[in-house]
């Protein structure tokens, strides 16, 4: 069972992908694209996933959608559509359900892609976009179905009109916003937003990220939101999660996080943050070497091979995430002794 409050409690969640090599295509390695995710998302909050580019963040959020079929774990969530009648919740395993649940399934969760101009049919109309999660998944007259469109991209700020137009006729940001708009035809509960401002001008990005905050008020959706940039991440987020290789290392509330990192990559990555100073000098940190080889991941600490702090100790075990105060929850041996530096403490240094 899940705490009244939770949505979606992810337990061990591991996406393997083979690689073959030969004539006749024999697995000789896996990359460990996704390796033991523990997550709890709350109802209505906004959590964010962060790290460097193929850390795991996308194959995670896919994975929860089942969009790609996990290798193990679990992936609880609490339904209605599967749940019994008058409306009662069922908590159900997506990572086992029958392709038929699924596709129940996705009345309650969605995603919003990251490029605006590859996730959009362009033989298709915006009406017709946004009106085909509809017409597969109600049924409902082409009166209703037509109606509810205009309603939809009146709610992301765009007008009746534009239904009968193609996605080639619109800017980066009125696709993005005709996906969000397809996203919630339906009435998720859940939504997967796959950084869905990267692919977007500075400032459309942040009208983007205001009209997620705003319908997630208005609907009471819950986020799961993937991004690069920590600027963004901190005006919506909730809490934030940080991956490195497949593993979360941190999470904690938002702003404990970003003045209070406890695991040296968070610090890292908070580094290099803008600020909006001419005159503070910041202490960047710059990591060393690559990101080690998903399919043949370094002994003990997988960040150890670049972090400054580490000690004997980090090269031959694995530590676990744990708790280091109430909420906050780190992955590093030496997290009693290290003095991490975030953005806030940086700043106030100046």
């Amino acid at each position: 069972m899940l705490p009244d409050d939770v949505l979606i409690q992810v337990k061990g969640l591991r996406k393997y992908f083979p690689v073959r090599k030969g004539m006749f295509g024999s697995v000789t390695a896996h990359i460990k694209a996704v390796d033991g995710v523990d997550l709890t998302i709350k109802k209505g909050e906004t959590i964010s996933l962060v790290g460097e580019s193929g850390c795991g963040k996308s194959t995670t959020g896919r994975s929860i959608m089942r969009l790609i079929e996990p290798t193990g774990g679990e992936v609880l969530f609490r339904s209605q559509v599967l749940g019994g009648a008058d409306g009662q919740e069922a908590v159900v395993d997506v990572a086992t359900l029958s392709a038929g649940s699924v596709k129940a399934l996705r009345r309650e969760m969605q995603i919003i892609f990251q490029d605006p101009y590859s996730s959009l049919d362009p033989r298709m109309t915006v009406g017709e976009l946004i009106g085909e999660p509809l017409r597969v998944q109600l049924a409902i007259s082409r009166k209703e179905r037509d109606e509810r469109v205009v309603r939809l991209l009146e709610a992301v700020g765009l007008g009746a009109d534009h239904r009968r137009r193609f996605p080639h006729e619109f800017s980066g940001g009125q696709r993005q916003r005709i996906g969000i708009a397809r996203a919630l035809a339906l009435n998720p509960r859940f939504i997967v937003a796959d950084e869905p401002v990267s692919a977007l001008d500075v400032s459309i990005q942040a009208q983007v990220v205001n009209l997620l905050q705003d319908l997630q008020a208005e609907l009471g959706l819950t986020y799961l939101f993937i991004a690069h940039d920590l600027s963004v991440v901190r005006h919506i987020s909730d809490r934030v999660a940080v991956m490195y290789l497949g593993k979360i290392v941190e999470i904690a509330d938002a702003d404990e996080l970003f003045s209070h990192p406890r695991h040296p990559y968070t610090e890292a990555l908070l580094s290099a943050v803008p600020v909006a100073d001419p005159d503070f000098v910041r202490n960047r940190i710059r990591l060393q070497g690559d990101v080690p080889n998903p399919s043949a991941p370094p002994s003990g600490c997988p960040f150890h091979p670049r972090c400054a702090y580490a000690v004997d100790r980090c090269k031959a075990e694995i530590p676990s995430l744990r708790e280091t105060s109430p909420g906050h929850q780190a992955s590093c041996h030496r997290v009693e002794e290290l003095d991490l530096s975030g953005v806030d403490t940086r700043y106030a240094a100046a």
